[in-house]
This record gives C-alpha cells, sequence and structure tokens, in this order.
C-alpha cells in the first residue's frame, strides 16, 4: 500500500468528515506508526500502560476483558477504518483493564498520546474530526447498551447478524457470543433452531 497516495484509507476516512489536502496529510500521517499483526497476536494486554489509539486499515481487532471465571468478553471491535483503544485510560495515562487481540492478519496505524496532542497542536482541524469518532463510538455504546436491555437475548443475536451480515460472517461465532453476552452454546442453538 503506498502511504502517500491520496486514495490512502485514513485519508479517505478522513476526508468524509474535514477537509484536508495531500500535503496536509503527508504531515498528518507522519505523526503515526504502522505495524502488522498476525492472527491471534495481541496488540494491548490487560494491566498495561495504555499509550497508543489505533486506526484500522486492513482486519479486525477484538477488545476484551477477562471475567473472574477466566471467561473472555468482548466489548467491542473495530474493522476497516475503525479506532480502537481503551479511551478513558488512553486519555488519563493509566493502564488499561482491556486487552487487543487481531481477529485476523491485520494492518493498522499506531498514534502514541503525547504524538495524538502534538498532531492535534499542529492540526487543528483534527479537533472536529476525532470529536465526531468519539461521539459516533458513544452513540454505538448506547445503541449496543440498549439491545443488551431490551432485547431478547435470541432477538439481540438475529438483530446484530441480520444489520451485519457481512461482519457477522467474517468474525468467529464465539466472538459474536462475547460480544453479545451470549454462550457459543446458546448461539449454535438458536442458529440450529432458524435452520429447522
Amino acid at each position: 500500500m503506498e502511504i502517500h497516495r491520496p486514495s490512502h484509507p485514513l485519508y479517505g476516512h478522513l476526508r468524509q468528515y474535514i477537509s484536508i489536502s495531500p500535503e496536509e496529510f503527508k504531515g498528518v500521517l507522519a505523526f503515526f506508526e504502522p505495524k502488522r499483526l498476525e492472527k491471534r497476536q495481541m496488540l494491548m494486554e490487560s494491566g498495561s500502560h495504555c499509550s497508543h489509539i489505533h486506526f484500522v486499515l486492513e482486519g479486525c481487532l477484538n477488545m476484551f476483558f477477562t471475567t473472574q471465571k477466566g471467561t473472555e468478553r468482548t466489548v467491542q471491535f473495530a474493522i476497516e477504518n475503525w479506532w480502537l483503544t481503551d479511551f478513558l485510560a488512553f486519555q488519563n495515562g493509566n493502564n488499561t483493564n482491556f486487552s487487543i487481540r487481531a481477529v485476523e492478519p491485520t494492518h493498522i496505524l499506531s498514534l502514541r498520546f503525547e504524538q495524538h496532542e502534538r498532531l492535534l497542536s499542529e492540526f487543528p482541524k483534527l479537533e472536529g474530526y476525532f470529536r465526531k469518532m468519539y461521539q459516533i463510538g458513544y452513540g454505538a455504546s448506547l445503541i449496543k447498551m440498549k439491545y443488551l436491555l431490551d432485547f431478547s437475548k435470541e432477538d439481540m443475536y438475529f438483530h446484530f447478524t441480520e444489520s451485519f451480515p457481512d461482519f457477522a460472517q467474517r468474525v468467529p461465532q464465539k466472538l459474536i457470543a462475547s460480544f453479545l453476552g451470549l454462550t457459543p452454546e446458546y448461539v449454535s442453538e438458536i442458529r440450529a433452531k432458524k435452520r429447522s
């Protein structure tokens, strides 16, 4: 992938929300560190210092925590053009209670907190971009909370898979179950019931 071409995924994503020239984008991109992750490779571990925010160029990440019983519970996914980190720990410079792992081979751009602050100082228009990203992310969290509180488990699963069919085919069922607070066995049961 040619990193400075105007067709770069981050450039295209920025242009959906703000006006930015190819020359400005070259300056923006210099703040980021590209990384490649293998499938199941950890990007962040629970208990570690949360120092980066990540933009997904290709692939898929999941953020999760491990319960006291040792069960992994997914709280968020990130696919192409999505941002992911423990935003509260990132902002406050704290250790995180979450882990991030690659669901598939993944190519990301990582931005360290100090670089993030410098980036916003040098390119103030990105303040508006990130504000919009945080608003969208917060809104999505509220919708997920509504589903968890308002839908039956079966309705929640089918609503998710029907609303995001490509995503549902791409991500392992056990991770979807984890994200929705279901067991993989229950997901298998309701999928079998629908087929019969």
